[in-house]
């Protein structure tokens, strides 16, 4: 059973920054793709960035680009995500996700995802 434990999240101002970091363990790692997404309230869960685990690939939603980076350490099975010009609509929890079938037209739906982490707290102040 692979489990998916995001960590990172805080309080920052706008403008500040925030690394996240999910970290893949309990058995073989599987996944096709890593994702992020989040889900502010009263808003659904949305995607935020993806990354293509043997080829490296990523995405982002058009709200974070330029601003986020979805990076990989293949060798700790941990994905990461680096926020810079943090504003405060970026507040929310924000889950890591994985699936070890999923394809390229799949990843920005959240209910296409077989794994996710518990997620974390990232709050920008207004």
């Amino acid at each position: 059973q692979m489990q998916l434990v995001e960590s990172g999240g805080g309080l920052v101002q706008t403008g500040g920054s925030l690394r996240l970091s999910c970290v893949a363990s309990g058995g073989g790692f599987s996944m096709r793709y890593m994702g992020w997404f989040r889900q502010a309230p009263g808003k659904e869960r949305e995607f935020v960035a993806a990354i293509k685990w043997r080829g490296g690939n990523t995405y982002y939603s058009d709200s974070v680009k330029g601003r986020f980076t979805i990076s990989k350490d293949s060798a700790k099975n941990t994905v990461y995500l680096q926020m810079d010009s943090l504003k405060s609509e970026d507040t929310g929890v924000y889950y890591c996700a994985g699936d070890p079938t999923i394809i390229l037209s799949s990843i920005f739906d959240s209910r296409n995802y077989k794994n996710w982490g518990q997620g974390t707290q990232v709050t920008v102040s207004s």
